[in-house]
């Protein structure tokens, strides 16, 4: 890469369990006011606008059009839009700024989960001939992996139990979390898994911008510039992956230089907590590795915003100064099908 690009501003909206008082404009309009005004630019500064979300979650066909109303389509702008989480609107945001055709990108999403049941809209993803016909929902599916994982030895009830403890006790720190200090872990949701296990459901947005080359450091005091950014995917059948494994977070996270120099962070969008037993191995992060300093998905995780807050979240790190190289990682489908790992670096101090 001969441009560098770097994440500049970073927000969020406090996650809630419902949000029935708003619509998905009125809910993104605030964080978009916010990210703009870390910067001090306007709508029109914008290079170019990129957004993820979900038509399944809010029921209606280019149901993103409206929040383009937020975000102000007048004079006109250019735009782009992606059927998945924001951290790969953010990929193809990084991809336009690199060919030089813009300087700055704004990059945002959102979902609303609470409306409908989310565990049935997520069997809409699976393979439509063998799967999706027999309504395996997220949970279940994210139970036989965690199942599988006990059965190889690679973790254990307790050890699961402390990876929410774990997050719920770090989002102590976080007013944007949904869930906040002592969680009970419950009762089973899906053997092996308890409510403690699974992610909270709720509503949600962010936005961060982009900049490149000397623009992002008019724009910030220490930008966290994208060292690398690579996403690969698992084979669609469930009964072709080892579900113990991720080699494509393993492919992306190599192809981004993520294992060339060693990180002091790492953000993973783990929705369930043996998915951090996945990720962990497949990125090689030791112990002395910060691992979802935010919470992370366990304790918020708005559908198609949350693997973008990963990525802001590990960017903000860097801005004030917490860390000075960081990982973060997205991921879409289920049991981690789609895998999105990019590296993000401060200047020297």
């Amino acid at each position: 890469m001969t441009r560098q690009i770097a994440v500049v501003a970073f927000a969020q909206s406090d996650h809630r369990r419902t949000t029935d008082e708003l619509s998905e404009v009125e809910m993104l309009m605030p964080v978009l006011h916010e990210v703009l005004a870390r910067t001090g630019l306007k709508t029109a500064d914008i290079g170019f606008t990129c957004s993820g979300s979900s038509d399944y979650l809010a029921g209606r066909a280019f149901s993103f059009t409206m929040t383009l109303d937020g975000v102000g389509a007048w004079p006109p702008i250019s735009e782009s839009h992606v059927e998945m989480d924001g951290a790969f609107a953010l990929y193809e945001a990084w991809s336009k700024l690199l060919t030089g055709d813009a300087d700055t990108a704004l990059v945002y999403a959102y979902g609303k989960s609470s409306p409908g049941s989310l565990r049935d809209v997520l069997t809409r993803q699976l393979d439509p001939y063998y799967l999706a016909p027999l309504w395996p929902d997220s949970v279940a599916l994210a139970a036989l992996q965690a199942q599988a994982l006990l059965d190889a030895g690679d973790t254990d009830e307790h050890a699961l139990a402390a990876i929410g403890a774990r997050s719920r006790a770090d989002a102590t720190a976080n007013p944007h979390a949904q869930l906040r200090g002592p969680v009970p872990r419950g009762d089973h949701l899906v053997r092996p898994l308890r409510t403690g296990d699974c992610p909270p459901i709720g509503d949600g947005a962010a936005a961060v911008i982009l900049a490149a080359g000397d623009r992002a450091r008019q724009l910030c005091a220490r930008p966290a510039w994208i060292r690398g950014l690579d996403h690969r995917i698992e084979p669609h059948s469930l009964g072709a992956r080892d579900l113990t494994d991720s080699p494509s977070t393993r492919l992306a996270a190599e192809r981004a230089g993520a294992f060339e120099r060693p990180v002091d962070t790492a953000e993973l969008h783990a929705p369930f907590s043996s998915q951090e037993v996945v990720l962990r191995k497949a990125l090689r992060l030791g112990e002395e590795v910060v691992v979802n300093p935010s919470g992370g998905a366990l304790a918020a995780n708005p559908v198609m915003a949350a693997g973008l807050i990963r990525i802001g979240e590990a960017a903000a790190r860097i801005h004030r100064g917490a860390s000075d190289r960081a990982l973060a990682h997205a991921t879409s489908g289920p049991c981690l099908q789609q895998n999105l790992v990019a590296v993000l670096e401060g200047d020297p101090r």
